[in-house]
């Protein structure tokens, strides 16, 4: 009963694991054995460029596609019907009635869906649109419209939030309006699951994330590593074939590239300017030029993405 008891623990952590999921359109790979899980209290990114499945994982993760292959499973192995009461999800605009209220829309969503009814007015305090819930959507800016939507997904408390390119057609304001959103959400405890191309949003919102590339997924795992910049250091001295021949030879030195008469190195995370500085000092070589050149989030994803 007690190994029963911490295995449960554990597959919980997860609160969604994917499993070699494939998905063909004719002669387009949509996805191809796409595996990762999702750690239950993250936001996590599904990012790629258009056209890399991400749209089409979603789908399948809501149902509403069939994978040809492979499987997945929600809330340390919940029944997918027991599941879905427990996901709230925005997979495409959905369709407000213009000329009536937040409130009065949010009635007609929760009657279709058959649950949320009595959440209104939480689920508006939420969304940050409680004191416009008698304003009519037509009244909205596209923040105020995408806010409500959200909140639409809100209905029912669920654990989770699915969300397809929560930011898409948004001006810089929504688009900072729908960022803090989504962070105030994670922080009382619902996980949530964005598909996005923009890497900013990611960055910006995301702890962890998957890369997608043409139904392949490229890497996975928490931002901060997923996304790791591997700054370049950049050296130069009167004898460059000894300064490369002694460089080739210190520790943690992962990569040494010749550039313009210039040797660029990609070095493990606890090497320094200042340590390399020392080695080569200490071995009579004097540097005429050392410079520490970070490299963007933006670069890693291109890199990555091979855009």
């Amino acid at each position: 009963m007690f190994v029963t008891f911490i295995s449960k623990i554990i597959s919980l952590a997860h609160l969604l694991t994917i499993q070699n999921i494939s998905k063909a359109y004719g002669s387009i790979q949509a996805l191809s054995n796409v595996s990762f899980e999702v750690p239950e209290g993250s936001v996590f990114g599904v990012l790629g460029p258009n056209g890399s499945g991400k749209t089409t994982l979603l789908g399948i993760l809501m149902d509403v596609l069939i994978a040809d292959s492979g499987s997945y499973s929600w809330l340390g192995g919940m029944p997918n019907a027991d599941a879905r009461k427990q996901i709230g999800s925005l997979l495409e605009t959905p369709n407000f009635y213009h000329y009536m209220s937040a409130y009065n829309n949010l009635e007609i969503t929760a009657s279709i869906r058959q649950r949320g009814l009595s959440d209104r007015d939480a689920v508006l305090k939420q969304v940050g649109l409680y004191e416009r819930k008698d304003s009519k959507f037509q009244t909205f800016s596209l923040g105020m419209k995408q806010r409500l939507a959200i909140g639409a997904a809100l209905l029912g408390n669920p654990k989770v939030l699915v969300l397809d390119e929560p930011t898409n057609w948004l001006d810089p304001a929504g688009i900072a309006e729908i960022r803090e959103l989504i962070r105030t959400l994670n922080r009382q405890g619902i996980t949530i699951i964005i598909a996005s191309h923009l890497l900013d949003e990611v960055e910006k919102v995301c702890t962890h994330v998957a890369i997608l590339k043409r139904g392949q997924l490229l890497v996975n795992g928490p931002v901060n590593e997923a996304l790791r910049q591997e700054d370049n250091i950049e050296v130069r001295a009167n004898d460059m074939s000894a300064l490369q021949q002694l460089l080739s030879a210190m520790p943690g030195i992962v990569n040494i590239r010749s550039n313009d008469g210039t040797l660029q190195l990609t070095c493990a995370d606890n090497i320094t300017t200042a340590a390399i500085n020392e080695y080569c000092s200490s071995k009579g070589i004097v540097l005429s030029h050392l410079l520490l050149r970070k490299k963007s989030l933006e670069t890693k994803f291109m890199e990555l993405t091979n855009k």
